[in-house]
């Protein structure tokens, strides 16, 4: 019967995913090998997010990045060759990438992000925005959710990472197990038999846009309760979008002293606009923003990876809607923020 069913698709195909086909059904395989996905931005986040969609067998990767290869890559970045410092960073990666998987089609664009335009976007299933600021962020996540294209964004600061998503309103197929009771077929015996079924149930999940997300009145006495009992990250985030607004780039290594005094009075000042206590983002969290560290790309981005792939293949539930990876506690931590 297996067999059967995977010689609708090419022999190779089932010999090079046969591990991912038992794991996660033919079905699935079928929907990942027609997804078309984008990635904007081929930084050390970008450059695992492609990997790990690659190997997993998408359609088609497009990358988009207009930045030259440095050397900062060289702490995250693995598929640029250290040799092609100066050059474009999408083109770069082709070679490399395309090594990973000869059966996806891989393709660079040296274009810039911010003159990509909605025709641009419909040509793709899936579009990841990394290396852009808040606004940039908001203007795709726009675009994709009125053509109802899956949309992800995340970024590397240092030892903090995030992710956000939306999937606009998505079905999904999650395993739900049953258990039964039954009596046993012989009356001496009087024993309760407990049997187990797994069915296969249709669900439905809706999301807000990222836009939404910074609407939120925290002071409200819904929100200000919750404020206590959350981890930092959302609002470390703020911050970060802000130092981006104002200085036009991320935190660096080279203007690090600098750059954690202009957090420390960015942090003052966005924290008490949204009405939350300055306690929440201590001076400490402020230190470790600089960098794009490998680890850190490793986790976000295998996160994120995974995530597309249980949303292009529509089985189980997806994280609804941030992932952000706590520096100071080592964890990962879902919020559900703008419901």
């Amino acid at each position: 019967m297996v067999a059967a069913e995977v010689a609708n698709i090419t022999e190779q195909e089932a010999e090079l995913y046969d591990r991912q086909i038992r794991l996660w059904g033919l079905d699935a395989q079928k929907r990942l090998r027609a997804a078309k996905v984008c990635i904007l931005g081929v930084s050390g986040l970008g450059a695992e997010i492609a990997k790990n969609l690659v190997l997993a067998g998408v359609n088609t990767m497009e990358m988009v990045d207009s930045s030259e290869v440095s050397d900062l890559d060289a702490t995250s970045q693995f598929l640029a060759p250290r040799d092609q410092v100066g050059q474009n960073r999408a083109e770069a990666s082709l070679q490399r990438l395309q090594q990973l998987n000869p059966m996806v089609k891989v393709s660079a664009d040296k274009g810039k992000t911010q003159d990509k335009d909605a025709e641009f976007f419909k040509k793709f299933d899936v579009v990841v925005a990394t290396n852009c600021n808040k606004e940039e962020l908001l203007r795709i996540n726009s675009i994709c959710r009125s053509e109802k294209i899956l949309f992800y964004a995340g970024d590397i600061f240092g030892f903090y990472g995030f992710s956000f998503m939306d999937l606009v309103s998505h079905e999904y197929v999650e395993e739900v197990t049953e258990t039964k009771e039954t009596k046993d077929d012989e009356p001496a015996a009087k024993k309760q038999k407990v049997e187990t079924e797994t069915k296969s149930v249709k669900k439905e999940m809706a999301f807000v846009s990222m836009a939404e997300t910074m609407k939120v009145d925290w002071s409200s006495e819904l929100y200000s309760r919750r404020v206590k009992r959350m981890d930092p990250s959302f609002f470390l985030l703020q911050i970060l979008f802000e130092f981006q607004s104002e200085a036009g780039r991320k935190p660096t290594p080279s203007s690090k002293a600098e750059d954690v005094e202009k957090l420390k009075k960015l942090r003052d000042s966005v924290l008490e606009k949204m009405k939350i206590p300055v306690a929440k983002v201590g001076d400490s969290m402020l230190d470790l923003l600089f960098g794009e560290l490998s680890p850190v790309c490793a986790i976000v981005g295998g996160v994120m990876a995974q995530e597309m792939i249980k949303a292009i293949s529509n089985k189980d539930a997806p994280h609804n809607n941030y992932f952000f990876y706590n520096p100071e506690q080592s964890c990962g931590v879902v919020e559900t923020i703008g419901y």
